[in-house]
């Protein structure tokens, strides 16, 4: 099962027990993934679908407990792309009107047309109502990418005004929704690991929050490591190449104009660095009698790197 699949699989296991809170979240899946019919004589029927058996069961139950229905499913196979989808079906005009004037969406009906239904602020007036709402969203028409990979959390809607009412609610918990167009429908989605932790926190998906933790947790160490051992291959890289090019000035400063015009400590240093290459400025110093510091040894370096530039001017040619 993928990442978002056991995210809903967790969220379909979710109760509140506040009928309130019920309902916004019926309200959310009847929007975003049911169909809402009237017949010649204005009978109202619902009709929820859904590709997610936990998404199925959970508008079901959401349906019988809230408000004491048994809805019909309904399950349809197709051979082709080998998937199946769930219907959940409130066939009765009063139990359809019941549920539908509790979730303030009669007026909301295009005759099944029209999949997405601006939901009644009425019906989210709460917090924990919000929450509810969120949930079932995600629930309807959610997916999250596999923390793994990358980051990534969105909810598509069929219409612009559900997408902008959601990306309202989500941002007032202080996260920063954005909306993108993608062909027909509009996305309402997040990007951000630690804003990703948060909605699976306001929807309590706690499970799903701490495995996503663990991920990141990994991600961030691993990324750490990465930084360190890159900056440690830098450091050692440039040292090899000074390294390289001191004991190149030394050998043309020996070969040409002998150690002898070098002052006592600039021979010193010259053949402790030509004894040991390898060594680092901290390491030649301890080297030296007396011993030197760091910033000593580097001075006496470049001070013979300047003079072999200038021997080797004097002789016309570069080594």
């Amino acid at each position: 099962m993928s990442f978002s699949g056991k995210v809903k699989e967790e969220l379909s296991r979710q109760w509140n027990t506040a009928r309130h809170c019920q309902i916004a979240e019926l309200a959310a899946l009847i929007s975003l993934c049911g169909s809402i019919f009237t017949d010649n004589y204005g009978r109202y029927s619902i009709k929820v679908h859904s590709e997610n058996l936990a998404v199925a069961r959970k508008c079901f139950t959401l349906i019988e407990k809230t408000f004491n229905i048994e809805a019909d499913i309904s399950t349809r196979r197709n051979i082709l792309k080998q998937s199946v989808s769930y219907a959940v079906i409130v066939r009765r005009h009063e139990d359809a009107l019941r549920i539908l004037q509790a979730a303030k969406l009669t007026d909301e009906h295009q005759s099944g047309a029209e999949k997405a239904y601006s939901v009644n602020p009425l019906v989210i007036q709460q917090t924990c109502c919000r929450r509810s709402f969120i949930r079932g969203t995600f629930l309807a028409a959610g997916s999250m990418s596999d923390p793994n990979k990358s980051y990534h959390f969105e909810i598509v809607c069929a219409s612009e005004g559900l997408a902008h009412q959601i990306q309202e609610i989500i941002c007032g918990f202080s996260m920063d929704a954005k909306i993108i167009r993608r062909k027909k429908s509009y996305v309402v989605y997040l990007k951000e690991g630690s804003q990703i932790v948060d909605i699976l926190n306001i929807m309590e998906a706690h499970i799903s929050l701490m495995e996503l933790e663990n991920v990141r947790i990994l991600k961030e160490m691993r990324n750490t490591v990465n930084r360190k051992v890159n900056c440690e291959t830098a450091n050692i890289n440039k040292t090899v190449s000074a390294s390289v090019k001191q004991v190149e000035d030394i050998t043309y400063l020996r070969d040409t104009i002998g150690f002898g015009k070098l002052s006592e400590g600039l021979e010193e240093v010259a053949l402790a660095r030509l004894t040991h290459p390898d060594a680092t400025l901290k390491e030649l110093g301890k080297l030296l009698s007396p011993p030197v510091g760091k910033s000593g040894v580097n001075h006496r370096l470049r001070k013979l790197s300047e003079m072999a530039e200038q021997a080797r001017q004097k002789q016309g040619g570069l080594l």
